[in-house]
């Protein structure tokens, strides 16, 4: 599974073109925008003969961007085949774009 995110981290830190990519970042990083923010946040697991057919790693994802215009959203939806837009949210006067993304 490392193998796995860690090609994920690669794919989104070439869309960003930044490298302000975060994987469960600890409270004490000071994060600089734009950003994304991914975590964990489960497994999609499906059997077939009582056996794992398929596995798909599901990330949360957040694309964190004091532009409200950004172009990123799109972007990261057009980059994934899998990636749903869940919600957007202002928070601290950040605009942050939630995305759920089987990788």
């Amino acid at each position: 599974m490392a193998d796995n995110r860690l090609a994920l981290q690669a794919e989104l830190e070439a869309l960003l073109l930044t490298g302000k990519v975060y994987f469960q970042p600890p409270s004490s990083i000071k994060l600089i925008y734009p950003c994304i923010v991914y975590k964990l946040d489960g497994f999609d697991t499906r059997y077939a003969d009582s056996a794992i057919y398929k596995n798909k790693t599901r990330y949360s994802v957040t694309l964190i961007d004091q532009n409200p215009d950004s172009s990123l959203p799109l972007a990261i939806m057009s980059a994934f085949e899998y990636c749903s837009f869940d919600r957007y949210y202002i928070a601290d006067n950040l605009n942050h774009y939630a995305f759920t993304l089987y990788y």
